[in-house]
C-alpha cells in the first residue's frame, strides 16, 4: 500500500479585493468583493514506503500549501488525500503519531530553555515512556552529534545546531512519514551536509518516507532519486531525477582554459557563451553539434584544459519554471 496517496488535490483561497483611497475603504467595509487564488490545482501522485522524494518549485508555486494539506494543517478545497492510511485534516491522534513536519522558517523549541527541556515536553505529548525516551534521545543525538549541546539554551546554539535539535524533536516519536520544508535554509555548507547525511542515515535505518522541499539543489541531488516539479499550483513533472536531466538537458557545458585570450566573436562560433573570465571560458553547446564544436576548438585554439559536463541542475529546472511547460 502506498504511504501517501494524493488524487486531484486542490486548494483555492478567496482573497478580498480593495480599491485604494477612502472611497475604496468605505466600499470594502460595506460590500466586499473577492477573487480566487488557486494555490494548488488538481495535483495527483503517490509515494511508496521508504521513498525520499524531492518537491520542487519557485516561491508561491504551491509546495508549502501542499505540505500543509498533507499534514492536516489546511483543509483541501477538493480532492482526496491519505497519509499512512489516514485522512490528514481529521487530525486523529493515531495520524499525528505517524508523521512529523519540519519547516526551516519555524521552530518548536523554546528559545530560552535548553533543548532537552523541549524534548521532554515532546516526549510527554507523545506519551513516550522514560526508558524509550532515553534510548531514542541517545540514538538520535549521537546520529546528529548533539550530545554536548542539548543542555545549552536554544538561543546559544548555532543555526546548524538549532536545526539539528529541531530534527531531533520532530523525530523523537519515530514518525513513519517526514515532511521537510526547506530544512537547510540559511545553513552554511558544512551544516547542510551534516543534515543531509543524517536524513540519509535515518531513512536507511528506519525506512521512513520523506517528502522534501528545498531551493538547494545539493539537497535534492544528494537525497532524492525521484522529483516532482510544481508551478502555479500544477504538477509539471513527476519522475526520476536522472530522467529529468536526460529529457531537459539537450545541451552540454564546455569549459575551456586557453593559453591566451581570444575575441568573443571567435568564441561565439563554437556555442553560446555563458561566461568569460580571462582565459577561462564557459560555453553551452547543443548535443548534436558537440562533436563538431569540440573538434574545431581543439584544432583552432591553443588549449590548456577542456572539460564537458551537463549543465547545472539549477539552470535546467530554472528554464522549466521560466517556460512553465513540460513538453
Amino acid at each position: 500500500m502506498s504511504m501517501i496517496i494524493v488524487d486531484n488535490l486542490s486548494k483555492i483561497y478567496p482573497v478580498a479585493v480593495k480599491e485604494p483611497g477612502i472611497k475604496g475603504t468605505i466600499t470594502h467595509f460595506f460590500k466586499r468583493t473577492y477573487r480566487e487564488i488557486k494555490a494548488v490545482q488538481n495535483v495527483s501522485f503517490t509515494i511508496e514506503p521508504g521513498e525520499i522524494v524531492g518537491f520542487l518549485g519557485p516561491n508561491g508555486a504551491g509546495k508549502t500549501t501542499t505540505l500543509k494539506m498533507l499534514t492536516g494543517l489546511v483543509h483541501p478545497s477538493c480532492g482526496r488525500v491519505r497519509v499512512a492510511g489516514y485522512v490528514p485534516f481529521r487530525r486523529q491522534p493515531q495520524f499525528l503519531q505517524t508523521m512529523s513536519l519540519v519547516m526551516g522558517q519555524k521552530q518548536q523549541l523554546l528559545w530560552d530553555l535548553p533543548a532537552l527541556d523541549s524534548l521532554r515536553i515532546n516526549a510527554a505529548v507523545y506519551n513516550i515512556p522514560e526508558s524509550v525516551f532515553q534510548q531514542r534521545l541517545g540514538e538520535l543525538s549521537e546520529m546528529l552529534t548533539l550530545q554536548e549541546k542539548l543542555k545549552q539554551p536554544v538561543r546559544k546554539l548555532s543555526l546548524g545546531e538549532r536545526m539539528k535539535a529541531e530534527l531531533l524533536a520532530a523525530l523523537l516519536h519515530h514518525p513513519q512519514v517526514l515532511f521537510l520544508d526547506e530544512p537547510t535554509l540559511g545553513l552554511d555548507v558544512n551544516a547542510q551536509a551534516a543534515v543531509r547525511e543524517f536524513l540519509k542515515e535515518y531513512n536507511q535505518r528506519y525506512q521512513a518516507t520523506i517528502l522534501l522541499t528545498s531551493h538547494y539543489m545539493a539537497d535534492i541531488t544528494a537525497l532524492c532519486k525521484r522529483v516532482m516539479l510544481i508551478h502555479h499550483g500544477n504538477l509539471m513533472y513527476d519522475g526520476s531525477l536522472d530522467g529529468l536531466l536526460e529529457r531537459f538537458a539537450p545541451c552540454r557545458e564546455v569549459k575551456i582554459e586557453l593559453a591566451y585570450p581570444v575575441s568573443e566573436n571567435q568564441l561565439v562560433s563554437y556555442g553560446e557563451i555563458v561566461s568569460i573570465d580571462g582565459k577561462e571560458i564557459r560555453l553551452v553547446v547543443p548535443q548534436e553539434k558537440l562533436r563538431n564544436a569540440i573538434a574545431r576548438i581543439i584544432a583552432e585554439l591553443d588549449i590548456i584544459d577542456l572539460s564537458i559536463n551537463e549543465p547545472p541542475i539549477e539552470e535546467i529546472i530554472g528554464r522549466l519554471f521560466q517556460t512553465g511547460v513540460v513538453a
